[in-house]
């Protein structure tokens, strides 16, 4: 289990090594608690990405593993 606190300021990759940027914030749905998006706070620009006020929303469903990274299936986006 990994706690959303824990992902704060993680870089986040693409699962072919491109640095997307590092998480800045995450949504969720406040009913379920489930996470919705895992809002990052771009270093480079990456084409395809869902971008809202200068920062890349991310599907939380696209999340493949959250160690020293977040690593992102770029297929699920």
């Amino acid at each position: 289990m990994v706690l959303a606190r824990e992902m704060l300021n993680k870089v986040v990759l693409l699962s072919d090594g491109t640095i997307v940027g590092v998480v800045h914030t995450l949504t969720f749905d406040y009913k379920t608690g489930s996470l919705v998006n895992v809002v990052v706070r771009p270093k480079n620009e990456v084409e395809g990405l869902k971008k809202e006020d200068g920062y890349y929303i991310i599907p939380f469903e696209s999340v493949r593993s959250v160690s020293d990274y977040v690593v992102i299936d770029r297929k699920r986006i």
